[in-house]
């Protein structure tokens, strides 16, 4: 299939990108009025980090255009065409959800037109766009397998009842499609200020509170699979209509629910009612986009029930159910939560759209109350379980993210290393509607308090109540803690900057008693504003520095890097005796390739002595750790080198 000639187009669009972030001094924020504190927007963020810079440039340049081609072949397009009738054939693809990989790329686009306008890009997606409408039906409804056919599912799985809509709602993927196709069409909006995607996104939406609710003529009914939810708010945010976050709302209140529908069990999260859920569990995926969706209501409706059950469901996750990488869902049967305290290491699952949905619901968590932890979790996550989901070529991709390989069991659905596709492929192209994205994580403001979450090389500007201003970093993290950051008021004025500290500075792994460091470091971290040691207390991760700030003002941070050993509560029976190593926010592991001399017995020794080596020619340029038995790599980086035995958790000596 040729129709826009889409190949041509994306291979012009690669050859002139411009990727580097700019920056526009209105729209300075993403406004969500509910959350008192407000992310600033991607386009303000000019991001300029050896780090971060090239993993976005990747996906844009690289990710993108490969996984439309994917698209292309297997049929992901065609299925929109065959459906509107410009196309004859049967439903090509094998999941009732391939709809979603063509959203989530425009997605991931958008997000990247948002930091730059680029006419070929914009003329790409509205070639996808018009592709999509032909497969859109005259009410609304968009889910293309069922619409070509209603008795022939993709999958086998898929039971057919009747051949009728929404009769099998706990598999059949008809409320995740246009979750997906939401959630894409609002950020495509945001990014172009086009309705061609956004009229598709509400016709459904439209249909959608037709359709279901209380009244006896609707249906009763929850989607089996979570994201409709948050689709439905954030539409609701850029329309203002009143009806999406109730539907919303109707189907989180529903789920757990008897006399709604049958129910679906705990495998989708509806055994109970969400606000009598206390622990994380079933499908990991699922799970995360209902706890964001749970954290909007909480903090729209400002509902206390919705609010003690997200923060109920976060700290059993972080204390009994995360992985030292911040990965979840360790089980692969139903790709799910495990038992308190199940964390394997080979047969670890960690898929990376569930890495993915972890960061949405902590950084909502963090819009509402401005606590650091929530972001330790998001920054554990995006340099270890999450951009291990992807080479370092941009086109092989992680299903799961296991913590050890023996090279011979085949974790990634079939392969013991990165595969170039699945024929489920949510996971590569949830990472190209992501990492565009990261950006906007970096800042985020409250009246007059602008808080600094993440540290990587960038220019913003940024607007408090009272005050315009710019602030840059500079900075080589994560491979060194040195960070500079001038401000730049347009106007003397006194404002309050809050300086996150990671959790690793701070002698804590992560939030809650599942890991600690084998011993505490007594070096702290030291601030300096304008060359004068600044004295802080830090009793929320953050420090507080409330002054007249002027242009050019320069803070200096320095968070103090040594290599740690990380051990496991011993309620994690598979980590007894083992340590994990970490220098600053990344997590190592040691590869067969380095250390191919008796792999099976390495130890760390009480008396070691490590040693970090810069290695510009080794991965695209890591840090390693190195002693005289062992050679460890970031986590991140493993089986970019072929296959091999691999391990994050190393035994201690005897």
């Amino acid at each position: 299939m040729k129709i826009f000639n889409l190949k041509t187009n994306a291979l012009l669009l690669i050859a002139s990108f411009s990727l580097s972030s700019t920056m526009n001094a209105q729209n300075t924020a993403t406004k969500n009025a509910e959350y008192p504190i407000t992310p600033v927007n991607i386009k303000n963020v000019k991001l300029t980090d050896a780090f971060w810079l090239p993993i976005i440039k990747k996906v844009q340049e690289k990710t993108i255009e490969y996984a439309i081609h994917k698209c292309e072949e297997e049929g992901r397009l065609d299925n929109f065409l065959i459906a509107g009738g410009k196309m004859k054939g049967e439903v090509k693809g094998q999941m009732p959800f391939d709809d979603t990989d063509v959203y989530k790329i425009i997605e991931g686009a958008s997000n990247t037109l948002i930091s730059e306008p680029n006419p070929e890009l914009e003329k790409l997606l509205d070639s996808l766009i018009g592709i999509i409408k032909i497969g859109q039906e005259k009410d609304g409804y968009l889910t293309t397998w069922r619409t070509i056919n209603p008795a022939k599912p993709p999958a086998p799985w898929v039971p057919v009842i009747e051949g009728k809509r929404w009769k099998s709602l706990q598999i059949s993927h008809e409320l995740y499609n246009p979750g997906h196709m939401i959630e894409a069409a609002v950020v495509h909006y945001e990014a172009t200020g086009k309705r061609n995607f956004l009229d598709i996104a509400i016709k459904t939406a439209d249909m959608l509170v037709r359709t279901f609710g209380n009244n006896p003529d609707q249906i009763h009914g929850v989607p089996g699979h979570q994201i409709v939810e948050t689709g439905l708010v954030n539409l609701y945010r850029i329309t203002n209509n009143k009806s999406y976050l109730n539907l919303a709302k109707y189907f989180l209140d529903n789920r757990g629910n008897p006399k709604n529908h049958k129910l679906y069990g705990a495998y989708a999260q509806d055994d109970i009612p969400v606000i009598q859920q206390k622990e994380a569990v079933g499908h990991a995926v699922r799970a995360v986009y209902m706890y964001a969706g749970m954290t909007d209501i909480a903090a729209i409706y400002n509902d206390q029930n919705y609010l003690n059950a997200v923060n109920d469901l976060w700290t059993n996750m972080v204390n009994k159910k995360m992985y030292i990488t911040g990965g979840i869902g360790a089980i692969h049967d139903g790709e799910a939560f495990g038992k308190n305290y199940e964390l394997p290491n080979l047969t670890a699952y960690n898929e990376t759209c569930a890495a993915i949905g972890d960061v949405y619901w902590n950084h909502r968590l963090h819009n509402m109350t401005g606590n650091s932890d929530y972001f330790d979790v998001i920054e554990r996550s995006l340099y270890n379980g999450l951009i291990s989901g992807i080479s370092l070529d941009g086109k092989q991709f992680f299903y799961p993210n296991a913590l050890e390989s023996d090279g011979i069991h085949k974790n990634n659905r079939g392969s013991c290393t990165r595969q170039s596709w699945f024929d489920c492929s949510c996971c590569p192209t949830n990472l190209i509607r992501f990492i565009p994205s990261i950006p906007g994580l970096i800042y985020s403001t409250s009246k007059n308090v602008l808080y600094v979450n993440l540290y990587a090389s960038n220019t913003a500007k940024i607007t408090l109540d009272k005050t315009e201003l710019e602030i840059t970093q500079q900075t080589n993290y994560p491979w060194d803690g040195t960070v500079t950051l001038t401000v730049s008021p347009k106007k003397e004025n006194e404002f309050t900057i809050k300086l996150r500290i990671p959790s690793w500075a701070r002698n804590q792994v992560l939030p809650g008693d599942l890991y600690s460091y084998k011993s505490a470091s007594a070096i702290v971290t030291s601030v300096t504003v304008n060359g004068i040691p600044f004295i802080y207390k830090s009793n929320d991760g953050y420090i507080s520095i409330t002054r007249k700030w002027k242009k050019g003002d320069i803070l200096n941070l320095n968070f103090p890097m040594e290599v740690k050993e990380v051990v496991t509560n011993t309620k994690v029976e598979g980590n007894i005796g083992k340590v994990a190593l970490e220098y600053g926010p990344i997590v190592y592991a040691i590869e067969e390739i380095d250390n191919p001399t008796n792999f099976d017995k390495i130890t760390i020794d009480a008396n070691d002595t490590f040693k970090v080596v810069k290695e510009n020619n080794l991965l695209e340029g890591v840090n390693t750790i190195q002693t005289d038995k062992l050679k460890a790599i970031p986590y991140y980086s493993w089986s970019n080198r072929g296959i091999g035995k691999m391990k994050v958790w190393i035994d201690l000596k005897k």
